[in-house]
């Protein structure tokens, strides 16, 4: 007879492993239940040894493409009128991601024992964040999660499909400033040797340019220079990284982001298509629109584009509108604003928003391709002159080595 080992937990929340001597799982989950304890998971003792060494899974971030995919197949399950506790059971057997499926258990277990949904994923941040909180307690309290599943779905699509493109738009410089960095670096670190053994042996002195990658090629190949050089990159990562945690850092490198040449004008569009399709789908979903503007300002991925969304809450607090608000703080582009105050004025903000917030995720698209074609060129100069320069520096002394041989 197999061997089952049993996740459980008990009525009063403590959660145990037991093994089950049976002949199949829906044998071991009946044992189970019958002492009372609700079953989380079962699985066979043999094949969870062999597992468990090797099972990483825990490692594995919970991304935007597994919550929409959760979203979508969760909405046609409420829809459908299945329970709860059913369909969050359905969800975490066929769900791949083991972060994701260890949170709809939990979820699962707590719904069970009297938890609403939003309250039982609001104890797992990882998974589950304020915004999708926020808009399955508004769908729960109107009556309509399947509708608020369903937009949540199309928001984090949006979303990836918005992170997609800027990650197209950074993955050519990136591979291309890698390759010729590599290639810079092995010219200098294995070639230029080669030509310098040479040189010596036919004597004279070496032009400047040439001397001075002779140098640079002898420090790289110094050990302790070498470990010395990569220590103090580390070293300056780290601080960047730490002066980037406190308020002041990040908000002075976030506003230098955004005035940048290429990159500026695209992370201002992408935060203002972020802004008016969270700040829609939420208030589309019923969520006042204080706790909206809270929440939109926590997931704005900018300071300065933060700090003006919190102002604007402020100014709505008191009674002042939205529109005006953010135009006072000259963080959004002039259309944007124009078209929100027109959203307020006819009552239909949540459409307006969602305009707004296409027509700026299409902007960002043309930004992209125009960014691309004006980097292709950029870049395949820049890899001309690191790989020419190294060149010249070679052919630079073959005028006195001919004289020489001569």
């Amino acid at each position: 007879m197999p061997t089952y080992v049993v996740r459980a937990r008990t009525p009063q929340g403590k959660s145990s492993r037991k093994k089950v001597n049976a002949n199949s799982p829906r044998e071991a989950r009946s044992t189970l239940q019958r002492q009372g304890l609700f079953v989380l998971d079962v699985k066979e003792a043999e094949k969870l040894s062999l597992k468990t060494d090797l099972d990483l899974g825990f490692l594995t971030p919970i991304t935007v493409k597994d919550k929409a995919l959760f979203s979508r197949q969760f909405s046609a399950l409420v829809n459908a009128g299945v329970a709860l506790v059913r369909g969050l059971g359905v969800m975490a057997e066929q769900c791949t991601n083991t972060k994701l499926k260890k949170a709809l258990l939990d979820i699962n277990s707590d719904v069970q024992q009297g938890m609403t949904l939003s309250e039982a994923m609001r104890s797992h941040p990882e998974a589950f964040d304020n915004l999708y909180v926020a808009m399955i307690q508004a769908g729960e309290t109107g009556g309509v999660l399947d509708e608020v599943l369903n937009r949540l779905s199309k928001l984090l699509e949006d979303q990836a499909r918005l992170n997609n493109q800027i990650k197209s738009a950074l993955a050519y410089p990136v591979v291309v400033s890698i390759i010729a960095v590599a290639i810079f670096l092995g010219m200098v670190i294995f070639l230029i040797p080669v030509f310098e053994g040479i040189f010596q042996q036919l004597g004279g002195d070496l032009p400047a340019f040439t001397q001075i990658m002779v140098n640079l090629s002898e420090f790289l190949r110094t050990p302790q220079y070498g470990i010395g050089l990569f220590l103090i990159f580390i070293g300056i990562g780290f601080g960047f990284q730490q002066y980037y945690k406190t308020r002041v850092g990040r908000e002075t490198i976030d506003r230098i982001s955004l005035q940048l040449p290429l990159f500026g004008d695209l992370i201002r569009k992408t935060a203002v298509a972020r802004f008016c399709r969270t700040f829609g789908s939420l208030s589309r979903s019923g969520v006042p629109i204080l706790t909206a503007l809270e929440i939109v300002r926590d997931t704005a991925g900018n300071q300065i584009i933060a700090n003006a969304v919190d102002e604007s809450r402020r100014e709505v607090q008191g009674g002042g509108m939205l529109s005006l608000a953010l135009q006072k703080e000259k963080v959004f582009p002039v259309l944007a604003t124009q078209m929100i105050n027109v959203g307020e004025e006819t009552g239909e903000l949540d459409k307006m928003l969602m305009k707004v917030a296409d027509f700026y995720e299409d902007e960002v698209e043309q930004a992209v391709k125009a960014m691309t074609s004006v980097m292709e060129p950029l870049m395949i100069a820049v890899l001309g002159g690191m790989v020419g320069s190294i060149l010249i520096a070679m052919y630079l002394p073959m005028f006195k080595i001919f004289d020489l041989v001569s």
